[in-house]
């Protein structure tokens, strides 16, 4: 390859991309729960639980996957797409073309749509921002 990143632009750019992927999602989200009339605090209650789940349960762990990883590659040179691994990028098309789908075909009842993306995109967000604070503190480090 003859053009390449360091490890720093890859956790530069893996936390971009969880925040942009949040802030899709969180858009999607605030739109339907304007749209549903359900019970406010019910709704902050389950998004939570939803938040909860995701950020503990898969996305913590995949941001110290990532991290552990990328710290692994060579200084120089890295591919630019390489934040993530073939398995990650196969699971966030499938994760993006299903609620697609799911949202197109109305699958799911909104109500459900505007508690399950506001609390998906709030994990995502908090994981982006791991990734750039991660960057962050280690930046020193990567100068040296």
């Amino acid at each position: 390859m003859k053009y390449g990143v360091n490890r720093q632009i890859l956790l530069i750019t893996a936390g971009v991309v969880w925040i942009i992927a949040g802030a899709n999602i969180l858009r999607i989200g605030i739109v339907t729960w304007l749209n549903t009339s359900q019970d406010r605090m019910f709704k902050i209650g389950e998004a939570t639980v939803v938040f909860l789940l995701f950020f503990v349960l898969v996305f913590r762990r995949l941001y110290y996957k990532h991290t552990q990883r990328i710290e692994q590659k060579k200084e120089h040179r890295n591919c630019p797409f390489s934040f993530f691994d073939v398995k990650s990028w196969i699971t966030m098309i499938f994760m993006i073309s299903l609620g697609i789908t799911i949202r197109s075909f109305h699958l799911l009842p909104e109500t459900f749509i505007s508690v399950f993306y506001t609390g998906l995109s709030i994990a995502l967000i908090l994981t982006g921002g791991l990734f750039i604070r991660y960057w962050w503190i280690r930046r020193k480090t990567f100068a040296n």
